[in-house]
């Protein structure tokens, strides 16, 4: 979506003009991947791109490349898996900044399966943290997840607070966490995590057992289906858009040194239940499709390592990153559902 520059995005786009580098972005044919490569595209960098399409799609690619008109000479995209070390010691040659959006999401998945989670989500993390400290990367930011916070009842998330993980792929997030933060002591390279809080836009995948619940939830009303909510639907999220989580990156990407060896919050710091989420949505659509206005969630029993609320205390990433949402919940919302009604209008 379109909105006005923030100052941290005129800080991004002076620093990149005065010094343009070559970038990582692994996970790039996905949802937040995708969006960052084409951010960094737009800004004059170049951009390296990898994706193994497990749950990334090459639509994707090709909208990146799209969008990016010209500049998509400066776009090498590689399918590639980051669970082979040969494969992460060549994608990270020649490479100033690494941008690690690669993983198998979704608690529910790893709960099923977690071997693969664990193989996708800390062996390729792994394997790509010794391909980018043997390249002598100059940093290597990385995406964690505010799943992390597991059993851990305050509110807001703090990022020295944590609790028990409830799901395998919560331990995978910590256990990333963990390897930066050695790596960076042992062997100097600049880390940062960013725990994603709920993150959501266009090119979110709506289709699976796995889908993320908004494009889920918004295919489903464009086909006149019900939604389904797991448990009453009083849970809370501190939902995000996509841009704010470019703008993180970039952000963590080009820190001083100083704010290098922790993890940040990425997220608005507000509070939606799923039932003001369901209505949002459905008010959203219901500008296409009038039928939409009468439509009621229905309820099943809340999912094994699901946390009942989360909400994001941000004044860390402020302070130390210059990070301030750019695009507020509602708004990222409308913009969202109007994307997928004129991009998807099939999807099931």
């Amino acid at each position: 979506m379109t909105t006005a520059p923030t100052p941290a995005d005129a800080r991004i786009r002076d620093a990149l003009a005065a010094h343009p580098r070559r970038w990582l972005v692994t996970g790039a044919a996905g949802f937040i991947g995708s969006h960052l490569a084409e951010r960094l595209l737009a800004l004059g960098q170049h951009v390296v791109g990898t994706d193994n399409f497990a749950t990334g799609h090459r639509d994707n690619v090709d909208a990146v490349r799209e969008a990016a008109g010209a500049a998509a000479d400066r776009y090498d995209f590689r399918e590639a898996d980051v669970r082979d070390p040969d494969a992460c010691r060549a994608m990270c040659d020649g490479v100033d900044i690494v941008l690690h959006q690669a993983a198998l999401g979704s608690v529910p998945r790893s709960v099923e399966d977690p071997v693969a989670t664990h193989e996708a989500n800390v062996d390729g993390f792994l394997h790509l943290l010794i391909a980018a400290r043997d390249a002598g990367v100059e940093r290597f930011v990385y995406a964690s997840s505010s799943a992390v916070y597991g059993d851990e009842p305050a509110l807001p998330k703090v990022e020295d607070r944590i609790g028990a993980p409830l799901s395998p792929y919560a331990a995978t997030k910590r256990f990333d966490e963990l390897y930066a933060a050695v790596f960076q002591s042992l062997y100097g390279i600049e880390c940062i995590g960013l725990r994603y809080f709920n993150v959501f836009g266009p090119r979110q995948d709506p289709n699976g057992p796995y889908a993320a619940v908004i494009p889920r939830w918004i295919a489903r009303l464009a086909a006149g289906q019900p939604c389904e909510v797991y448990g009453d639907g009083s849970q809370t999220r501190d939902f995000c858009h996509v841009d704010n989580a470019v703008q993180a990156n970039l952000l963590a990407a080009l820190a001083p040194a100083d704010a290098t060896g922790r993890v940040y919050n990425v997220a608005c710091g507000e509070r939606t239940s799923l039932l003001e989420l369901f209505a949002a949505l459905r008010d959203a659509v219901a500008e296409v499709r009038a039928d939409v206005r009468a439509a009621e969630p229905v309820f099943a029993d809340p999912r094994p390592g699901d946390i009942p609320h989360s909400l994001a205390d941000i004044s860390l990433a402020r302070e130390r990153l210059g990070y301030e949402p750019a695009v507020r919940v509602r708004d990222g919302l409308a913009a969202t559902a109007r994307w997928f009604l004129r991009h998807r209008p099939a999807a099931r």
